[in-house]
């Protein structure tokens, strides 16, 4: 497949999913197609999405879409691979969580003449969290920033209202009406953030904290709070505290730890970090390699560094992730202009500078082995809510408090991002009449889960039939 040249003019390939050596020659790529029908329809030819599929099209369009998006997993068979497979299988809210790329490509080339913002890509209620900021301070924000990519902000909210419906069915258990006003609560607050930075708030420092978080937030912070020293002695570290504990889910590879440390060292430098503080001397403890984590990226590799804190006893050490990127799920589908983040991991990263004001600062891309890895600090208070205890009422304020977080991350694409036009009002002033866009986005999101529901039973027949234990190739 041709290349294209990335912001510092690398070669950079351009295959769906996460195969990013498809080539024409090798079957199941179907990425240009995809890229051109996206184009072909934005500029408003008569061109059938795959939404037009019905029975055994459909549902062979659905198999090869998931074929394709983990044709790299399945032939290096890598460790999670099947695991994800069954979990696809036994939820259909992780069906959804971990399908993307099938659900843009139902979207390719929608909304081309809305306003666009850097999209967070894959907006769902288990997307938002409390993390660490660049003081080590916890907020709550967008937090997944592996599909990052420019496109028409309705994208995000179209995928967002579709996750809180499935969301509040599979974890909270709520009536289709409950489901809805929950879609609609989730437009709502993106209204209302919108309308606050057009008023005048700075979405450059202005981000939910401790101190001006809607209480259901304020509850999560209280929940996430936990004391380093213990976290660390809990999750990670062995009874000597001087590398991580092996268990079924990470392995140390302690072996690494000199070619880590240059890694670190790198991304210390591009990111401006220096020894001292918390961070210590900036010395690599020990390294562990890190099995079954996430949904979308089981299966992905993934790595963890231990950092010696000041005190240097194990109690205030810091662990940075070390993650397989690869293309975002909206790649070649969203219509974006001419607009670019760059290739995999910095993509990633620019997506998290943008997306979150003074953000954690061990946000960033390495090349390990010749492959991309994002970077990101993990942290005893890094937590996402606990649907299950979500009530009709707390949905309803969770969904709110996130499309508030949501507008924060897009009002943030003029100043921070490539957007050259004042992106607020643009933004309200294409929604209007609002009430009506918010049905259109529940109308939307019904209809998507509706299909995803139909989708999901084909694919859980596929998966007992062995359609996904096979190797990518023998699938064209």
């Amino acid at each position: 497949m041709a290349g294209k040249q990335n912001g510092n003019g690398d070669a950079e390939d351009t295959a769906g999913g996460d195969d990013h050596a498809l080539s024409p020659g090798k079957p199941g790529s179907r990425h240009d197609a995809y890229a051109q029908l996206a184009d072909r329809f934005a500029s408003g030819a008569a061109i059938p999405l795959p939404t037009f599929l019905h029975g055994q099209a459909r549902r062979e369009h659905v198999r090869a879409c998931i074929l394709e998006d983990h044709a790299t997993r399945i032939d290096a068979r890598a460790q999670g691979t099947q695991e994800k497979f069954e979990e696809l299988a036994g939820d259909l809210y992780k069906y959804f969580r971990g399908t993307a790329l099938g659900f843009y490509r139902d979207m390719a080339g929608m909304d081309a003449a809305r306003p666009k913002v850097l999209l967070l890509g894959d907006v769902h209620p288990g997307n938002f969290g409390v993390m660490p900021n660049a003081d080590n301070v916890p907020i709550f924000s967008v937090n997944d920033f592996d599909e990052v990519a420019y496109g028409p902000y309705s994208w995000d909210l179209k995928r967002g209202a579709a996750g809180f419906i499935l969301a509040a069915k599979c974890a909270g258990g709520l009536k289709r009406k409950q489901r809805r006003r929950v879609a609609k609560c989730f437009a709502k607050g993106y209204i209302a953030g919108m309308k606050h930075f057009a008023d005048g708030a700075d979405p450059n420092d202005d981000v939910f904290r401790m101190d001006n978080a809607p209480p259901i937030i304020c509850d999560l912070f209280d929940d996430a709070m936990e004391n380093r020293a213990d976290w660390l002695a809990d999750d990670h570290q062995n009874e000597t505290r001087k590398g991580f504990s092996p268990s079924s889910s990470r392995e140390p590879v302690t072996s690494r730890r000199d070619e880590f440390q240059g890694y670190l060292d790198e991304l210390a430098e591009r990111n401006g970090i220096e020894p001292g503080g918390r961070f210590g001397e900036l010395r690599v403890k020990d390294v562990a390699h890190v099995y079954g984590k996430g949904c979308a990226s089981l299966g992905l590799t993934r790595f963890h560094i231990m950092i010696e804190g000041p005190e240097k006893d194990g109690t205030d050490d810091i662990i940075v992730e070390f993650k397989l990127s690869r293309l975002s799920a909206l790649d070649g589908l969203a219509p974006h202009g001419d607009l670019d983040t760059g290739a995999r991991a910095r993509r990633v990263a620019e997506g998290q500078r943008i997306h979150i004001p003074n953000g954690d600062v061990f946000y960033g891309a390495v090349e390990i082995d010749g492959e991309s890895y994002m970077t990101r600090e993990r942290a005893p208070f890094r937590d996402d809510i606990d649907q299950s205890d979500l009530d009709y009422d707390g949905w309803r304020d969770y969904a709110h408090a996130c499309g508030r977080a949501l507008a924060l991350a897009h009002a943030r694409s003029d100043d921070a991002g490539a957007i050259d036009y004042d992106i607020e009002p643009a933004i309200l002033e294409d929604m209007a009449p609002h009430h009506l866009f918010i049905h259109d986005v529940a109308c939307f999101a019904e209809e998507a889960v509706d299909r995803m529901k139909r989708d999901w039973k084909a694919y859980r027949k596929d998966y007992r039939r062995g359609a996904f234990t096979r190797r990518f190739e023998r699938y064209g």
